[in-house]
């Protein structure tokens, strides 16, 4: 029997093994890229701070949300954080399939997986970079949390959560633009959907017809459920409701994304 089986499992071992080091070089090359465009980086890190900075000293007093503004700014700052370093991932993704750089990596025998786990991942690691910063500038903004260790490790895991599907999502869009051009709009919806949330105001305070909407879109629950967290008082709800949101959206953005890829590529 071991025979048999031996030959499969050497195969295995090896196609895993061959797709970790695929993966890892197509990180390595993506994160060159981002180093190179410093319009990326701004977008990514300090264009949500700067977004901070205005909610909160030009805008925070004229909100009535019973708590110290930055308290209740900062998760929808976060969520900013997510959603603003999508545009330059969806535009990569295109320019390497309509550039011929996909073709080429055929020609070199790269995983396929792997030329999208890279784009994934090292937007998770931006958005994780840019997150950080948000959360700094917003302890030095006088944000206070009373939350536990384990609120801050459910608040790190709804936050990476986000960023895995939003980035899933991202990589589908970016596939199915014809262009890079087209392939940055497409993201505009996912930079706006916080500002249509309980990010900067509570969505109860909000018109007939939006207040409706930023109840039920995705961003609102993944914000309660951090922002629950963040204060010590977390939410199963909204916690459940938010992790549902994100494997919706990773499922539908890696089907997506896949579909696409194989058609187009």
């Amino acid at each position: 029997m071991s025979t048999v089986t031996a030959p499969a499992t050497v195969s295995t071992s090896s196609a895993l093994s061959t797709s970790l080091a695929d993966s890892s070089i197509m990180l390595r090359r993506n994160f060159k890229h981002t180093a190179r465009t410093p319009v990326t980086i701004f977008n990514a890190a300090l264009m949500p701070v700067v977004m901070m900075l205005i909610f909160v000293y030009v805008f925070g007093n004229a909100f009535n949300v019973g708590e110290k503004y930055i308290d209740y700014a900062l998760p929808g700052m976060i969520l900013l954080a997510v959603s603003y370093g999508l545009s330059s991932t969806a535009v990569a993704v295109n320019s390497d399939m309509t550039r011929g750089i996909i073709n080429r990596f055929k020609v070199m025998d790269v995983s396929r997986g792997a030329v999208l786990t890279g784009h994934v991942i090292a937007t998770m690691v931006t958005i994780a970079i840019s997150a950080a910063t948000v959360i700094g500038v917003g302890f030095a903004l006088g944000f206070r949390s009373p939350a536990t260790l384990l609120d801050w490790a459910g608040a790190i895991g709804i936050i990476a959560a986000t960023a895995f599907a939003t980035s899933w999502l991202t990589v589908a869009m970016g596939l199915f633009a014809k262009t890079p051009e087209s392939a940055g709009l497409t993201t505009v919806p996912l930079i706006m959907l916080p500002f249509v949330s309980s990010a900067v105001v509570p969505a109860h305070q909000m018109g007939q017809g939006i207040r409706q909407f930023a109840e039920y879109q995705p961003f609102t629950p993944i914000i309660e459920s951090l922002r629950g967290l963040l204060t010590g008082n977390p939410s199963g709800g909204y916690t459940a409701a938010a992790l549902a949101w994100c494997a919706g959206i990773a499922l539908v953005g890696y089907l997506w994304s896949r579909a696409t890829f194989n058609k187009r590529a």
